[in-house]
């Protein structure tokens, strides 16, 4: 049994992110995918979103942050959205004719099922059919998103500890091989760093 993995390559990551942007323009597949790998929420966090959590839609305004308690570990999470997950909310959203704040953001077909979110096996296809159009590796599913965020914050210099604490572990070896560290990430800072 293969584990997922985060994806590492910053290419690729742009490729997935743009597929359902500008290959096989999605709004919603899109919206999917950029608050994966934004919030470092897990599928089944995510696909409860609804409209109220992420924006005031009388005046279509993104709120500074999401606040939901998560299913598995029934702590509440406060995750900042960014300027990258408010334009792709924000590109959605102008597609969509007359949401309601009750409407899950991320739901079967519109407008006859605002009120029944996608299933895990549905997020995981539309992931998976991007993937294998762009030969991206094998190993990506709805996980990677949430691990692709952890690694590229951990390459980007964040504080470990500060990592663990918003995916909830009990120590930084559990987050590193959450995150996938190998050999040659080691490596590069070792060479990238000539002091």
């Amino acid at each position: 049994m293969s584990t997922t993995q985060p994806i590492k390559d910053r290419n690729d990551l742009e490729l997935l992110k743009g597929y359902y942007r500008d290959v096989c323009p999605n709004p919603r597949n899109y919206a999917l995918i950029s608050t994966g790998i934004n919030t470092a929420l897990r599928i089944s966090d995510i696909l409860s979103l609804r409209w109220r959590d992420v924006c005031d839609l009388p005046f279509r305004s993104f709120r500074r942050h999401i606040s939901i308690i998560e299913r598995k570990t029934k702590k509440t999470a406060c995750i900042a959205i960014n300027r990258s997950l408010s334009q792709a909310l924000s590109l959605y959203l102008n597609t969509l004719p007359a949401p309601c704040p009750e409407d899950y953001i991320f739901h079967k077909t519109y407008p006859e099922t605002p009120d029944v979110p996608l299933s895990r096996s549905q997020a995981f296809r539309i992931i998976k059919r991007a993937c294998s159009r762009l030969a991206l590796p094998e190993h990506i599913s709805c996980h990677s998103l949430r691990k692709t965020f952890g690694y590229h914050a951990w390459a980007a210099g964040a504080n470990p500890t500060v990592l663990m604490v918003i995916y909830n572990h009990s120590s930084f070896s559990v987050t590193k091989r959450y995150l996938g560290i190998e050999q040659e990430d080691k490596d590069n800072i070792f060479l990238n760093l000539n002091l």
